[in-house]
């Protein structure tokens, strides 16, 4: 018996994948080999106007049913230099169906970037993001205002807000070393806000790891390594030993490993959960 997972297309339990620069064939033989694990595919920061081939890939993601957006640091770049209208132009020439919007870099404020989310919510599938990349920057943003923003960016219109982590997962959610930040994830859980249209980033194994046992098989997750996708699915199913015990106590009641929502284990002892 595993965890029920969602057909695409799926409302929970999607998974992006992010490019950084994989070479066109073997982009297209991963997701001619996978592409029923990908929701999405992100072309990280400004990759996509450095790829030749970006076409070839699109197609080939579109054609396996998976959609694409390019990374919200090309849009921070648009912005920044007054080129909006330039940044729809391009995201339009290539047909895409999603935009993402970021303030992670430029000095952007929450209030701004909702109203960028506003213009464009009618028109895209809008993923937005939450939290910095410089990983000082973000360490010091309180939950409080992570949880605001969220709302702040699905009231605007977004339709999945991503929790920054980076590729690294060395920032945003999580510590300059790496660590989870647990008390700001339970604030965010605990907020009320719909967990489907929350999408963290967990670039490594230890933080799929926590999040599938923490929120359950069907979490949203993003910036996950092309090589990672089918362990993903695996730590998703209960098919890796991370995860095995603790998903089959979610299926059945009466498997003696505790109780399902008990997964604060997986904290250090000592740890902050207020930060």
């Amino acid at each position: 018996m595993l965890p029920q997972r969602q057909e695409k297309p799926r409302a929970r339990g999607r998974t992006m994948m992010i490019d950084g620069g994989i070479p066109t064939a073997q982009f297209v033989d991963i997701i001619e080999s996978h592409g029923d694990l990908v929701d999405t595919v992100k072309f990280g920061w400004g990759t996509a106007l450095v790829t030749e081939q970006l076409q070839w890939k699109i197609d080939a993601a579109l054609r396996n049913g998976v959609e694409f957006y390019f990374g919200g640091t090309l849009f921070e770049k648009y912005v920044s230099q007054d080129r909006f209208d330039d940044w729809r132009r391009f995201v339009d020439g290539f047909g895409a169906r999603s935009v993402e919007i970021s303030n992670g870099t430029i000095a952007l404020s929450n209030d701004r970037k909702a109203d960028y989310i506003r213009r464009v919510a009618g028109d895209y599938t809008v993923y937005s993001e939450v939290g910095y990349k410089e990983s000082e920057r973000s360490e010091t943003m309180r939950p409080e205002l992570w949880v605001r923003y969220i709302r702040q960016d699905l009231d605007a219109g977004s339709d999945t807000v991503i929790t920054e982590a980076r590729e690294s997962g060395k920032s945003g959610i999580a510590r300059a070393n790496g660590e989870l930040r647990y008390g700001l994830i339970e604030e965010i859980l605990e907020s009320g806000i719909d967990i489907d249209r929350i999408m963290f980033e967990t670039p490594t194994k230890e933080l799929q790891t926590y999040f599938i046992r923490r929120v359950g098989p069907n979490v949203n997750v993003g910036n996950i390594a092309h090589a990672d996708l089918v362990p993903l699915e695996t730590l998703r199913l209960g098919l890796r030993s991370d995860t095995l015990l603790a998903l089959d106590a979610s299926i059945d009641p009466d498997f003696d490993d505790g109780p399902f929502d008990e997964r604060h284990d997986l904290r250090l002892q000592g740890e902050d959960t207020h930060a």
